[in-house]
């Protein structure tokens, strides 16, 4: 019986197939869903109109300038995620770049969509934006799958969160709400490789839920370094675009339901004691996301536009997966 913590949690060599399966469907989805970004910018409305795009209001504006500011620094995450795969699977280091290049629009269309709509202060945010870039993000990932648990739970949350922006400027601005959705249609694309490459290491090493551990109890979204974030996320909160019920309904406990983590069997000691401790503190997490729940939202609006949320999940995956 293994008594030892894993000392390195790199891909299986074994499993290489599979990543290749995963990384073949992940193209085949994107093939059919192809986009660019200025389809999604009402281009020869504002020629006839000038003023065609409304003005945002503040916290939908915050949403999306936050969004924003997340995205910018795709080239501190696609050199941060190189440097960490560099030498594993072909397949992985494949993906990066087409994860890539997919990216690369969605930070272009928020930036042109907001610029178009003279919404906000074009001078300060790009102040602010440079000021994000050359900060940069410097990931605390310890190997290879701790970097793969990572970005499955950033994907999803990061899709999530386009989700309920979209929902909550619905009546504001259609045009942006289905912008936005566009954006989160690849977040699933991408979450979803990542989900699966992270279930199929745990079922040939269940001893993997250890690093596992390590990520979900320390998880940050890139962009928590930016300036104000945490007073931009209890904003966003409190009016119900994005907080804690939504992170652990929508993100933590799906994941948590798609790799089964109670069920898992490890067999190092060090590894049952992280899942046990996981399964404690996921336990507490839905108490206080319920909470959180009540207070925020006690009507049901909310708990339909939750359902909402999960439901565009499913059908995102659906549509790429025909």
């Amino acid at each position: 019986m293994k008594d030892r913590p894993l000392t390195s949690a790199n891909l299986i060599p074994s499993l290489e197939p599979k990543m290749r399966d995963l990384l073949e469907r992940h193209r085949e989805r994107t093939a059919k869903v192809d986009w660019a970004y200025h389809e999604f910018l009402p281009l020869k409305e504002l020629r006839a109109n000038p003023d065609f795009l409304p003005k945002l209001s503040p916290t939908v504006y915050l949403a999306v300038e936050t969004a924003l500011f997340t995205e910018v620094n795709l080239p501190w995450f696609t050199s941060g995620l190189t440097q960490i795969f560099k030498g594993s699977l072909a397949p992985m280091q494949e993906f990066i770049h087409d994860w890539t290049s997919e990216e690369d629009q969605h930070g272009l269309l928020l930036e042109t969509y907001l610029l178009l709509g003279d919404n906000g202060d074009h001078g300060e945010r790009s102040r602010l934006r440079k000021q994000i870039v050359r900060v940069g993000w410097e990931p605390h990932i310890e190997d290879h799958f701790q970097a793969i648990a990572y970005t499955a739970m950033q994907e999803l949350a990061t899709q999530v969160f386009y989700l309920r922006v979209a929902h909550f400027c619905q009546d504001e601005d259609p045009l942006l709400a289905r912008a936005l959705r566009r954006i989160a249609r690849d977040e699933v694309l991408h979450m979803a490789f990542y989900r699966d490459a992270v279930k199929a290491h745990l079922e040939v090493e269940p001893d993997y839920v250890e690093p596992l551990v390590k990520i979900m109890l320390e998880f940050a979204m890139p962009g928590a370094g930016m300036k104000d974030y945490a007073t931009r996320s209890a904003i966003l909160a409190r009016q119900g675009v994005y907080g804690p019920d939504h992170y652990f309904n929508l993100v933590v406990d799906k994941l948590w339901k798609e790799w089964d983590v109670p069920a898992l069997m490890p067999k190092a000691e060090t590894a049952r004691a992280a899942q046990r401790k996981i399964i404690a503190q996921h336990e507490k997490l839905g108490r206080i996301a319920a909470r959180y729940a009540v207070r925020a939202a006690p009507g049901t609006r909310e708990k339909d536009a939750a359902r909402v949320a999960l439901q565009q999940q499913e059908d995102m995956l659906s549509v790429a997966e025909d």
